[in-house]
């Protein structure tokens, strides 16, 4: 029970790897509050999790939208009590060809990858500097340090999620708070199977350069996510850490 006590606050919670980190944060004895745009999926995962015993609680919420994510978080809040950890976890993917990508598609990917954790931040940082204590955790990727092609500019907001955790690792430890990134490989989720199965031979190749020979499970980062919002990383921060298989290692 390694999260009791805790009000862990997860964004993009209904699927995939946000929802195996919900489910493992759960399992360790947090509150877990998550918010999502995919409402029928949110609140299906929350019942289900509340059926089983766990404290959980869904919010509808498009994290670009500061007004919705407040009124969705302080909603939570009031369930809850005050967020301890938050994991922003919400993202999307981007194939754009750099000449034809409109601006319009260049700050809608943007707002959901970068700005959206800075607006997390806006919500969480005055209760964690009150109390002295807090851990965020951003989900990256192995992108943030190499890249694959027609990933444009995939790899660009994933450098400077970064440059983000560095600056709130730094400025905010003074206060006991923690930030880092997890930086996954190829993971099995809805996301990551849609694009496998966009193209032939598109798995067989991907699991091709995998040096442990498969894909990455979401709980398997959902481990390492709660590991890191737990006193057992008290000394952990501004880092970045690859679950991946060894894929960077290999790519590099």
């Amino acid at each position: 029970m390694k999260l009791a006590n805790n009000h862990i606050f997860v964004t993009g919670g209904s699927k995939g790897i946000g929802k195996a980190i919900v489910r493992d944060c759960a399992e360790a004895g947090a509150k877990v509050s998550f918010v999502d745009i995919d409402v029928p999926a949110g609140e299906a995962f929350a019942k289900e999790m509340r059926d089983a015993g766990f404290p959980v609680a869904f919010a509808e919420a498009d994290v670009t939208d500061f007004q919705a994510l407040e009124r969705a978080y302080k909603s939570l809040v009031a369930q809850f009590g005050e967020v301890t950890g938050v994991v922003n976890n919400a993202g999307v993917n981007s194939y754009a060809d750099p000449v034809t990508m409109t601006d319009e598609e260049w700050d809608a990917f943007f707002a959901v990858d970068m700005k959206a954790i800075w607006l997390t931040a806006k919500l969480a940082l005055p209760a964690m500097r009150i109390a002295k204590k807090g851990a965020i955790v951003i989900i990256g990727s192995i992108h943030g340090r190499l890249t694959f092609p027609n990933f444009f500019p995939y790899g660009a907001a994933k450098s400077a999620v970064l440059g983000l955790m560095k600056s709130l690792g730094v400025d905010e430890g003074k206060h006991n708070i923690r930030t880092n990134t997890v930086a996954p490989g190829y993971v099995l989720t809805p996301l990551t199977q849609g694009w496998l199965d966009a193209e032939v031979g598109r798995t067989e190749r991907s699991l091709s350069i995998q040096p442990m020979g498969r894909m990455g499970e979401p709980h398997e980062i959902a481990k390492v996510v709660s590991f890191l919002l737990s006193d057992d990383a008290s000394f952990v921060n501004a880092s970045d850490w690859a679950v991946d298989g060894g894929l960077s290692a290999r790519s590099a």
